[in-house]
């Protein structure tokens, strides 16, 4: 029985239309709004998240076709990173704790929003879920008690989910003209690399979004219409080079389908489209329904309160961006695969669904600061930087047994931090570094009048030892009246 409820907690906390609905719920019933009201828009907003993960599954799929056919007809084996397969093994041996992190992350979020300048609330839950799974893998190494695992990860969760959306929100101000909301997805030092180098290089140049079109090539100004144009000569490519090399046996194979490759490369490209487009769809209802109700966390429970949503959430904002930041950064993955080559490291492949989804968003950043230049080479920077990084954690992941690493920038860094801190250093030195990250925020909420009672940090080898290497304990016993 507890088994169900932790994998139905689990899952619902990892499921980002229910997520957001459940908040939009929360916003709307704290304004005290009719009944009906709270209904409809609670179910267009998980509506909203249904049809943008709709979206995102038929670009995963044309984006999968193309990366199979992209590594047959180049011939590369390597390393794939991917969050959900990672994530789906490490369940399997760490479910219990990851769910607990999960949880308790998102209450360190709430409270630390709360307390703190940072008024961020952390909504996209899938992410969500793949921090809390790389905090609880990089955590045990460092031979923690288990209880300390889901202590320390879940703090470290909250900490994560309201610290990184502010720190990418100057870009998002420049995106969006608004403050309105946030970024919540952990490619958050990506995009700020992208948009840092857009405004390095970027001076004088035009937006994306202002390139003009011949009178005969007007409808490239359709966005749906440039994708399938941009697409389909890339489908043709690819699909040429496996025909030449495998014969068409060997196309059909990979691909599953007996259609004309010409017809085949059309309707993939179409598919594509078709996906941006149910996202951007996505995206509007999405908007149309969240930001309204937040209104009512933000005037009840977190002043000011600003939700963190999914990164397709810049997409309408930049289109050509989009295409443009994609197709720069798996050229930066190409870039870091030769890397990895000539230096004789492991070779991480582009994997073209990380590529799309973060790369277009580094796109959309490099444009905000620096125009056409700024998207091509900061989304360009970004694809080196996400083919590179996962060398950081492969050692660490390696030793689960695992074919495949974490993709995301962020995820690399904070594991890699993470897992020099728990692993290089004496267990008392861990905690004493926490201990001050705990003491830094009861200072900070002090001045506020706010009680945060005892903190007690604690672990145990060999009792009767009071050495580094047995049994320490140290007390921080933090405590603010009103």
């Amino acid at each position: 029985m507890l088994d169900f409820f932790g994998d139905l907690l689990r899952q619902t906390l990892a499921t980002p239309a229910l997520l957001v609905g459940f908040f939009t719920f929360l916003g709307l019933l704290l304004q005290k709004t009719e009944w009906t009201a709270i209904l409809q828009g609670s179910i267009k907003a998980i509506l909203g998240f249904v049809i943008l993960q709709c979206g995102a599954e038929v670009l995963a799929r044309s984006l999968g076709t193309f990366g199979n056919l992209f590594d047959q007809a180049f011939g590369l084996q390597g390393v794939v990173p991917n969050n959900e397969a990672v994530v789906s093994l490490l369940l399997q041996k760490y479910g219990m704790p990851i769910s607990m992190v999960m949880f308790l992350g998102m209450f360190f979020n709430l409270l630390l929003a709360r307390l703190t300048p940072m008024k961020y609330i952390f909504l996209t839950g899938h992410h969500t879920l793949f921090m809390a799974a790389l905090l609880v893998l990089i955590l045990q190494t460092g031979e923690f008690t288990p209880w300390q695992v889901i202590l320390w990860g879940a703090f470290l969760l909250g900490l994560l989910q309201t610290s990184f959306p502010a720190l990418i929100q100057w870009g998002m101000r420049k995106i969006t003209g608004s403050n309105d909301f946030a970024l919540g997805h952990f490619g958050t030092l990506g995009y700020c690399l992208a948009a840092l180098v857009g405004k390095l290089v970027g001076k004088n140049s035009r937006s994306t979004e202002a390139i003009t079109f011949p009178k005969a090539f007007l409808f490239f100004r359709e966005t749906s219409i440039s994708i399938v144009v941009t697409m389909f000569p890339l489908f043709v490519i690819v699909s040429s080079i496996v025909w030449r090399h495998g014969g068409l046996e060997s196309w059909k194979t990979i691909t599953g389908s007996e259609q004309n490759i010409l017809l085949f490369c059309l309707m993939q490209s179409i598919l594509f489209a078709a996906g941006i487009f149910i996202v951007l769809q996505g995206v509007r209802l999405i908007l149309g329904e969240i930001l309204p109700a937040f209104k009512g966390i933000s005037d009840r429970l977190v002043p000011e309160a600003k939700p963190a949503l999914d990164c397709p959430l810049v997409f309408p904002y930049a289109p050509n961006a989009v295409i443009l930041g994609f197709l720069s950064s798996f050229l930066g993955g190409l870039a870091g695969l030769l890397l990895c080559g000539w230096f004789h490291w492991t070779l991480i492949l582009p994997g073209v669904i990380p590529h799309f989804f973060c790369g277009a968003t580094a796109g959309v950043f490099g444009n905000a600061t620096g125009g056409i230049r700024g998207c091509l080479v900061g989304a360009f920077a970004h694809g080196i930087l996400i083919t590179l990084l996962p060398l950081l954690v492969l050692s660490c992941v390696s030793i689960e047994g695992m074919p495949t690493t974490f993709g995301d920038t962020d995820f690399n860094i904070v594991g890699a931090i993470l897992y020099r801190i728990t692993n290089h250093q004496p267990p008392t030195i861990i905690n004493y570094q926490f201990y001050h990250v705990a003491f830094f925020l009861s200072e900070k909420t002090s001045n506020a009048g706010i009680a945060t009672g005892s903190w007690r940090l604690w672990r145990s080898d060999s009792p009767g030892d009071t050495t580094v290497a047995g049994e320490w304990k140290h007390y921080g016993s933090l405590y603010h009246g009103y």
